[in-house]
This record gives structure tokens, sequence and C-alpha cells, in this order.
């Protein structure tokens, strides 16, 4: 079931209703430079409302301290009080920090997330997570929140390039592997870009809120919405200043690979399912050979879902089932990459 405050529809006709409703003071729309002119342009002459618009640089680069300041600083200086509302438009950077900075400004201000990719309207618009990245690693400063509102509007997707497209669709991939077999095998048997978005967004979004329901600070189930992640975060932390430099998906793709062969490796997963997973992984995206393991694995021990120095990570039983906190080392993760770069 998808929670009340998430609607998928016109973004602009939900805008208006919504802000309609309520009495705010000032209201800023956050953006970037691809979606000032790919999102709030084909939406600003429907919003019957006044904003101001504070536009940043685009990337995972600019998710940090330093951006944060200057907002805060814009907000500030232009007498934003607790009665303000943030609009935030754009996909995980622009969601993720713009509501780190509407929950810590004067102590939290409203703010609506309009996810404008894949990734962010199947991920980051569920769940409450929040943050910016610290010291070149990925969100290390963050709160739990929930945005007071969150409206899916499937024609952004539209101005999003195959690439990108592709990166969301690892985490559409992810929640199949961790929660629905029968949708992995629906997925599997047809070219990725011929999926139905508005039916895969409700189906990832239906199967994300099932989870973080009961468990929004990630204590326990929760976790399992991790899958793929230890091992891509590491590496997409690794390759974010390399001239080769990873989406996000495309690490946890090979992420999601690694750690399916731990979950061999652990006896958990059969060996036919792992061929499964990473001949379907293989396909859908252009591999890249994974190098400075070193590296890696000196990022992977400042992941945040480490317990007591332990590498932890989220280990399938089958397609569809999941369990969490299994502890491997590096050499484990080692071998995984070196798996990856023998199939590829």
């Amino acid at each position: 079931m998808i929670p009340n405050h998430i609607k998928i529809g016109n973004s602009a006709t939900y805008l208006n209703k919504y802000i309609f409703d309520h009495n705010y003071s000032n209201i800023c729309i956050l953006v970037d430079d691809n979606t000032v002119s790919n999102c709030l342009n084909k939406i600003k002459n429907d919003l019957r409302f006044s904003y101001e618009v504070f536009q940043i640089e685009s990337g995972e680069e600019k998710k940090n301290l330093e951006t944060c300041a200057k907002i805060w600083s814009y907000l500030t200086e232009n007498t934003y009080d607790r009665s303000s509302l943030i609009i935030n438009l754009g996909g995980g950077v622009i969601c993720d920090m713009g509501g780190f900075i509407a929950s810590t400004y004067k102590r939290g201000v409203d703010f609506i997330n309009i996810p404008t990719t894949l990734l962010a309207q199947v991920d980051a618009s569920v769940g409450g997570k929040l943050g910016i990245d610290f010291n070149n690693f990925k969100n290390q400063i963050g709160v739990f929140k929930v945005p007071n509102l969150i409206v899916i509007d499937i024609k952004f997707l539209a101005t999003l390039p195959e690439r990108e497209l592709k990166s969301g669709f690892a985490e559409v991939i992810k929640h199949c592997l961790i929660k629905d077999e029968e949708k992995f095998n629906e997925i599997n048997k047809i070219e990725w870009s011929e999926n139905n978005w508005d039916q895969i967004v409700r189906h990832s979004i239906e199967i994300k809120s099932d989870i973080v329901r009961n468990d929004l600070e990630e204590k326990g189930i929760r976790k399992i919405l991790n899958f793929g992640h230890s091992i891509g975060h590491a590496i997409e932390t690794t390759y974010l200043h390399k001239n080769n430099k990873l989406l996000h998906g495309e690490a946890i793709a090979i992420g999601m690979i690694c750690e399916s062969f731990l979950s061999v490796h652990n006896k958990k997963l059969s060996k036919n399912e792992l061929d499964k997973i990473s001949e379907y992984i293989i396909n859908v995206y252009q591999p890249i050979k994974i190098n400075f393991v070193e590296e890696i694995l000196i990022n992977i021990n400042q992941d945040k879902k480490n317990i007591n120095q332990k590498i932890m990570i989220s280990s399938l039983n089958k397609i569809g089932k999941c369990e969490y906190d299994i502890e491997v080392n590096h050499d484990e993760i080692i071998k995984s990459i070196n798996y990856y770069n023998n199939i590829i």
C-alpha cells in the first residue's frame, strides 16, 4: 500500500492543492542545472503560488556541507522563518540534501520532495532518509524525516538520458530480488526499456513502503533494502573522483552481483540463481572491470551499516527472500569482486 503522503500524478496539480490548504510565509524551490530547465520550466506556468528559486550545480560532488551552508545562508538572509516551505525538485541529490537542509534549518521547516529521476522515485521517495556526503564518504551526515508531501510525476522520466534511467532501474531490480521473485521473473523476460514505468514505480514504492513502515530508523528488517549497497557504495565512492565515474545504480548493480556471490559463498543462495541474477544485470548494464580494490576495502570499512568494526551485508536466501546483518571479511569481498571481473 502506498502511504497517503505520496501522490502519483500531475505535480503542479498536487502542489497547488497542498499549498492552497496551508499558509506558508515563504516558499523556495530547490533545483539543479538539469531540473531548472527540464522540469521546473515544464510546470512553472501551472503553479498558482509565489515562490523563489535556488539553483545549484548538479552532481553527487555538490551534496556536501558547503552547498548546505550556501542555502542556509540564503534562507537566513531572506528571512525564511519556521512557517516556510522548501520544495525539492530533482533527483536523489536534491531530495536528500534539500530535505536535510529543511529538517535542520531553524530545527525544521516543512518540505516537499518532487523526485524527477527513476532512482529518486523508486528509492529516495520512500523512507525518510536525508543527508549529505562528508569527507568523500556517502551519506555520512543525515537524519530520518518523512517529507510533508511527495509527488511522483512520471512525465519527468522522459527527460532522462538512458544511462540515468538505467541507474534508477538498479533499485527496481533490488526490490524484486529481496521481495518479489515473480516480478523479477517478469522483468527478466523483456527488454529493460520496455517496462511500464508507471507500474514499475508503483510496485517499487509499495515494496519499500511495506518494509519501512515499521522500521523507519533501520534497526531491523529495513536493512534488507541495503542489499547490494555495502560493496556498491564502496565502489561508488572509490570511482567518484576517477575518470570513469560510476552512477549510483551502476555501482549498486555491481554490488548486487558481488553480494549475490557472497550469498552463495555463505551457502544461502543457489548457484543457479546467482547465474540468473548475474546474467540479467550484465545484460542490462555496460560492465566495466573493477580496479582499485584496496581503496574499495578502505571505503567499505567506513560503511555506516557496519557493526563493531565488522562489515555487514544483506544476503539473499533465494530470489525474493533476504536477510540482514551477515558478516563478511576483506578476503570474501575480494573474491566477490574477482568473481564479477571474471564473468563480464
